[in-house]
């Protein structure tokens, strides 16, 4: 498998320091391995996708001084890649429908018990009686699409935190407004551009046992994983705009700094440069190597 990486930014606003970190650390794995590095746009989301957002994303990675091969990707253009995946579930016999409210999942998997994790569905739907699907069938409510995970285990290394193993619940496959959900069309995604490397925020490390029973289950290969630490504000919680001025456009206003100095900041943060330093990408490509990376999330602002 080759070590091909990606960034895949959702276009429903502007990157900011943690995002711009998670691609230039996406970039430095890629490119110090002598691999490809790809963009994809996550636009899934009609609601919140906006293609103005995508061009200032693009601009801003392009400010920092990362490149990128071929064409940008849009999940939005791939939609029958993700329904010929669920297409081959269904088939397998692995996917059923769900009728479930957010009230109804949360107030069920409260009351779960078993080795699920917290907040895991349990399977509500999967265990209607024949009466009571043809009852729901007749509400004409649409349902959401979920995959029969069967409750498995899954195990993967990840390059940073080392063994990790979760058990894998019911996840949505297509949601009920006919869209397919994140898991199944990254799986899809991923596996179609061969992607060989997936470097991301740690955030979703949880979610990573799910996305490897769907490679299983759809013949794709698996790739590796490093998570990486995210950018915190200075009140503890992932970085966000609420925390001010994070972005690029921002930091220039309210701080003079020019893209140099943002892409100086991750430098320092990743403890591949020192105070006052000025950096270039391909210098940062240099001196990378994952063993050094911090493992603990850094704060911004404050």
């Amino acid at each position: 498998m080759s070590r091909d990486g990606r960034f895949a930014p959702s276009p429903s606003g502007t990157l900011h320091l943690g995002n711009l970190r998670t691609a230039l650390l996406a970039w430095l794995f890629a490119r110090s391995a002598g691999a490809r590095f790809l963009l994809r746009i996550e636009d899934l989301d009609p609601g919140r996708s906006r293609r103005e957002h995508e061009q200032r994303q693009l601009a801003d990675l392009a400010a920092i001084g990362l490149d990128w091969d071929g064409p940008v990707e849009r999940q939005s253009e791939r939609r029958e890649l993700h329904r010929a995946a669920l297409e081959r579930l269904r088939d397998d016999g692995r996917v059923y429908p769900c009728w479930c409210t957010r009230a109804e999942i949360r107030e069920a998997a409260s009351a779960a018990h078993g080795p699920l994790p917290e907040g895991a569905y349990p399977g509500t739907c999967r265990e209607l009686t024949a009466a009571q699907r043809a009852e729901r069938e007749a509400s004409g409510r649409r349902p959401a699409l979920r995959l029969d995970a069967g409750g498995e285990r899954i195990a993967f290394e990840d390059r940073l935190h080392g063994p990790v193993e979760g058990i894998v619940d019911d996840l949505v496959l297509w949601r009920n407004d006919d869209t397919p959900a994140y898991n199944l069309a990254v799986v899809v995604d991923d596996g179609d551009q061969r992607i060989g490397e997936v470097v991301r925020g740690d955030d979703l490390l949880d979610s990573t046992p799910r996305q490897l029973l769907l490679q299983r289950l759809l013949g794709l290969e698996r790739p590796s994983y490093a998570h990486v630490p995210l950018v915190l504000g200075p009140d503890g919680r992932r970085l966000a705009k609420r925390h001010g001025a994070v972005t690029l456009a921002d930091l220039d206003a309210a701080r003079g700094w020019e893209p140099a100095d943002a892409l100086a900041w991750m430098a320092v943060s990743l403890g591949l440069a020192e105070q006052g330093e000025r950096v270039t990408p391909a210098l940062l490509e240099a001196r990378f190597s994952p063993r050094r990376l911090p493992r603990e999330p850094t704060t911004f602002g404050g």
